[in-house]
C-alpha cells in the first residue's frame, strides 16, 4: 500500500500556472500540508518543513484531468473485453490507470466500465493511480451503441441479459430507473447513456437517435435526485439538442454539432468533451491494432469533423472539457490530444480544458485542476512554459520532470507508456 503524505513540504522558486490565469506567476513558494496545498507565498515562510524541493523556476501546474477515459477498454475491439475473467481485466485496468498517471493525468473520469472496487483500490493506494471518478457500466438500448452483438447474433443465447465490459443493455423506463439506482447505490459519480450511434458498435448508424425521451428523462431524474449528473455519448446535432433539452450535463464527443446545437448547449450550461485522439489513433493504427472493420468503415463520418466542432463550440461559448477515449494498445497516445487540439485552440484554452474546466465538470471546482490554497496537491513540474508551448505536453516530450499526486512525488518517470 502506498503511504500518504504527512507534514509540511515547501516547493521553492515555482512559476505557477494556476489553471485559470493566462500567464505564469513570478517565482513563488508553495507549501503543502499532507495531501493539500496549504498556501502560496512570495517569500519562504518561517515555519518548519519536513522537506524542501527547489523547482528552479520551472512551471508548476495542476495535474492533468482526462474526462473521457476507459480503464477497462483493454482491447481495441471492446466486444472482446467481456471474453476474459473479471479478475484478469481488473489487472489490465490497473496497468492502464498507472500508465495514465505516469503521463501526468492525476485524475480520470471513467465513462463506462470502471466500478466501486477500482475506485476503492485507487483511494486506498493499493497501486499508483489517478483519482478515479466512475459511472459503472454505461446504459445502451437494444441495438444501440453499447450493444456489441453483430446483427446475425440471436438474443439471449444463454438466457442472460446481454451486456458488455463497458455497457449494459437496458430498455424501458422502469428498467432504466432500477439500473440508475443500482449504479448510484454502488457510488457512481455520474451516469452515462448512449444517445446516438457510434463507430465501435456493429449495428447502429451514427445518425440513430437512441432511447425514448421518457427513458432519458428517467435517468436524468435519478441522477439529479442523488446530486449527480448524466453524461451522454452524442455525435449529431439532433442528439445533442435532445440531450440538453432533457437535462444531460456532459456531451461526449459532439463531433457533428452545429451552431444552433452549440448555442443550446451553452445556454444550458452544459459541457462538451471532445476526444480527437481516439479517431486519429484509429485512423493511423487501427488496422494493425485489430480494430473491427465496422469501426474503420464509420470512422470518416466523425473524424474529419472534430476540429470544426471545437471551433463551433468556442464561438458559442460552450464549456469544453478534455478527453481521449482511447482503446486497447492505443492508450499510450493519451497526450496526443494536446497536439491535435493545438490546430484550433490556444495553449491556454487547451490547458484550461484539461485542468480547471474539467474540474468544474467533475463538480470538484477549487479542489482539482487548480493551484490554490485548499486544493489537492496533485500537480506537475514542467521544464518550460506550456502556456506558450503546448508541445511540452505532447506524447513525445520529456518536459514533465515531476508528477505529484496526493502530496507526494511519483517515482520513476522514465516510462510514460
Amino acid at each position: 500500500m502506498i503511504a500518504r503524505a504527512a507534514g509540511r513540504t515547501v516547493l521553492s522558486n515555482a512559476r505557477i500556472f494556476d489553471g485559470m490565469s493566462r500567464k505564469l506567476s513570478k517565482p513563488k513558494f508553495v507549501v503543502l500540508s499532507g495531501e493539500l496545498i496549504e498556501g502560496i507565498y512570495d517569500a519562504k515562510p518561517g515555519c518548519e518543513f519536513k522537506a524542501e524541493v527547489d523547482v528552479a523556476s520551472r512551471t508548476l501546474m495542476p495535474g492533468l484531468i482526462d474526462a473521457h477515459f476507459h480503464a477497462y477498454a483493454t482491447e481495441i475491439d471492446t466486444a472482446k473485453c467481456k471474453e476474459f475473467p473479471a479478475t484478469y481485466e481488473s489487472q489490465r485496468a490497473r496497468i492502464n490507470l498507472e500508465a495514465a498517471l505516469r503521463r501526468g493525468f492525476t485524475t480520470v473520469r471513467d465513462v463506462g466500465g470502471g466500478d466501486h472496487g477500482t475506485w476503492l483500490a485507487s483511494e486506498e493506494g493499493l497501486f499508483p493511480s489517478p483519482r478515479f471518478f466512475y459511472c459503472g457500466r454505461a446504459f445502451s438500448q437494444t441495438g444501440g451503441h453499447g450493444d456489441s452483438r453483430a446483427p446475425h447474433e440471436p438474443h439471449d443465447m444463454c438466457g442472460c441479459r446481454p451486456s458488455g465490459a463497458l455497457a449494459d443493455i437496458v430498455d424501458g423506463v422502469d428498467a432504466l430507473r432500477r439500473a440508475s439506482r443500482e449504479s448510484l447505490r454502488q457510488g457512481a459519480h455520474h451516469l452515462k447513456i448512449f444517445m446516438s450511434g457510434g463507430i465501435s458498435s456493429p449495428s447502429d448508424p451514427i445518425w440513430y437517435l437512441q432511447f425514448a425521451d421518457d427513458e432519458i428523462a428517467a435517468v436524468v431524474d435519478e441522477a439529479h435526485r442523488r446530486g449527480r449528473y448524466v453524461a451522454a455519448h452524442a455525435y449529431t446535432a439532433a442528439s445533442i439538442v435532445r440531450a440538453v433539452r432533457l437535462g444531460v450535463r456532459s456531451i461526449e464527443h459532439g463531433n457533428l454539432i452545429n451552431a444552433e446545437a452549440a448555442a443550446q448547449v451553452s445556454e444550458a450550461g452544459a459541457f462538451v468533451v471532445p476526444t480527437l485522439v481516439t479517431y486519429d489513433a484509429l485512423y493511423r493504427f487501427g488496422t494493425q491494432s485489430g480494430a473491427p472493420s465496422h469501426a474503420l468503415e464509420k470512422l470518416a463520418e466523425v473524424r474529419e469533423q472534430g476540429l470544426e466542432a471545437i471551433r463551433i463550440c468556442r464561438a458559442a461559448g460552450v464549456q469544453l472539457g478534455f478527453g481521449t477515449d482511447l482503446l486497447g494498445r492505443l492508450h499510450h497516445l493519451q497526450r496526443d490530444e494536446f497536439r491535435l487540439r493545438a490546430q484550433v485552440e490556444s495553449p491556454f484554452e487547451i490547458l484550461q480544458s484539461a485542468t480547471s474546466s474539467n474540474a468544474a465538470l467533475l463538480n470538484m471546482k477549487g479542489k482539482l485542476g487548480v493551484i490554490s490554497p485548499g486544493a489537492f496537491a496533485d500537480f506537475l513540474v514542467v521544464d518550460g512554459n506550456p502556456v506558450e508551448d503546448i508541445s511540452l505536453l505532447s506524447s513525445d516530450s520529456s518536459a514533465i520532470v515531476q508528477i505529484w499526486t496526493r502530496g507526494q512525488p511519483l517515482k520513476g518517470l522514465n516510462d510514460h507508456a
